[in-house]
């Protein structure tokens, strides 16, 4: 048996120590990685943190997690309701056979601006079947908002408060959700309005986190106001002017899946679709109207105003109707600014997120009863030009004719085809300053995970509502 060299214990019996000894580099380098990895498994927390809305939140945590959100969006025109469920990644998850509750009655809550119990409880409908579909065990947790748009904010006084108020109560006295402080009962001002649909018609698309220049931006026209809201470079955001005493910012900054965004927005009260007759006829006065179809002689109403709505003896007119139109618009305003849209306020300078514009309510359903975008298909590419020559159409027709020309036209509705028509035009072309034969996208309702979700301002206010 060998010796080690001056004696000892004979080789290959090494002891335990010794072999430490011998084999501590090799000991080391396995053992410090080994060490650091099950610090890292037992000790170091398990999930890395994402913030929304400025909180943090654990992903695990969120993916384990259903959220549910119930938002009513009290329009001039009706109030729908909108449920959607959420799973912990803040990914839709369908509810029943669809990605949301949605269900929508008439009128709106402004109809009722003498009775504002009896505004309140035209939601009872909608609440009942917006419990049902919420879980239980889940209903306390889960937000409830109503927001209130342009036919509130257009009632004078105290009405919008005390219909409001009503509401509130309603809330607490029939439903079991969370109605987290006074202000989730409200009227959202045009610029919430117009952010939200900006981040519901982008979260739908997929581009929420990518650079400004691959957002589209919305134009989103209501009963009572219309908004535009887009995404501008810092640069552009910079030279943003300051709004005049009482106006809203016309840049509100957004941090959304982790990209920081500068989004232009403003809302024009009195320029929804319902609100902007009144402001056409308003420039009539008591005399007879271009817009309105031959052999019609009435009224219109609209926030506790009425108005005189009569034809001309020679019936509408599509050029006459432009140019009180334009006037209606004030498109020949002072422009104060770099650049305008009409009324004399700053378009936000253009650029890469306004190049694809999705055009959003009125727009959509006026070209589907003027024909010439299907009923069936949800989203479809037209011109501003297409609503001008839909408008050529409509002001040759007489009231008596009308109804079977447009047969999904509401009978209360078609006395002012060639006005809305007309409108519609004159608002993207000469005052959004869009090229009437540059493509837009009319959206009515947006394809998500193989389904369809309404494009309407809601889905916005309920992401932030269940990040907050």
């Amino acid at each position: 048996m060998s010796k080690r060299p001056g004696g000892g214990r004979p080789l290959g019996h090494d002891s335990f120590g010794d072999k430490i000894q011998r084999y501590r580099g090799i000991f080391l380098l396995v053992s410090v990685p080994l060490l650091l990895v099950t610090f890292i498994v037992y000790v170091m927390p398990t999930r890395s943190e994402y913030t929304i809305a400025n909180r943090k939140v654990s992903p695990t945590a969120l993916r384990s997690k259903t959220s549910y959100a119930v938002i009513f969006d009290a329009g001039s025109s009706g109030s729908r309701v909108h449920v959607f469920n959420f799973d912990g990644n803040l990914d839709l998850i369908p509810i029943g056979g669809n990605l949301e509750l949605f269900l929508q009655i008439k009128p709106g809550l402004s109809a009722y601006a003498d009775n504002p119990r009896s505004a309140a409880e035209s939601l009872i409908g909608l609440l009942d079947k917006a419990q049902e579909a919420v879980p239980k065990k889940l209903r306390s947790s889960t937000p409830v908002r109503v927001g209130a748009t342009a036919g509130l904010r257009s009632l004078p006084g105290d009405t919008s408060e005390r219909i409001l108020q009503e509401v509130r109560d309603l809330l607490r006295e029939r439903s079991s959700f969370k109605l987290e402080s006074k202000d989730a009962v409200s009227v959202i001002d045009g610029t919430q309005e117009g952010s939200y649909q900006w981040v519901t018609i982008n979260f739908l698309l997929g581009k929420l986190g990518k650079k400004y220049g691959d957002t589209v931006g919305v134009v989103d026209l209501g009963g009572g106001s219309v908004q535009m809201a887009y995404a501008i470079s810092e640069a552009a955001a910079a030279k943003a002017p300051k709004p005049t005493e009482g106006e809203d910012t016309y840049v509100k900054e957004m941090y959304l899946k982790g990209r920081k965004y500068f989004l232009y927005v403003h809302s024009y009260l009195r320029f929804g679709l319902l609100a902007a007759r009144a402001e056409i006829l308003k420039v009539s006065g008591d005399s007879e109207n271009p817009c309105i179809l031959g052999g019609y002689d009435g009224s219109f109403k609209y926030g506790g105003q009425t108005y005189k709505a009569s034809a001309s003896s020679s019936g509408s007119s599509l050029d006459e109707c432009k140019i009180i139109t334009g006037k209606a618009l004030r498109i020949r305003d002072t422009c104060s600014h770099m650049k305008c849209t009409f009324g004399g306020v700053w378009n936000g300078g253009g650029g890469d997120g306004q190049r694809n514009l999705f055009v959003a309510s009125f727009f959509f359903d006026r070209a589907v009863e003027a024909g010439f975008v299907k009923r069936s298909k949800p989203v479809a590419t037209v011109r501003p030009s297409d609503f001008e020559e839909a408008a050529k159409r409509a002001c040759q027709t007489k009231l008596k004719d009308a109804k079977s020309l447009y047969p999904d036209v509401d009978e209360s509705n078609l006395p002012y085809i060639c006005m809305d028509l007309v409108y519609q035009y004159t608002l993207l072309v000469d005052g959004f300053g869009l090229d009437p034969w540059h493509e837009i996208t009319l959206v009515k309702q947006v394809k998500y995970n193989n389904d369809l979700v309404e494009a309407a301002w809601p889905l916005g206010s309920a992401i932030e509502a269940v990040s907050s």
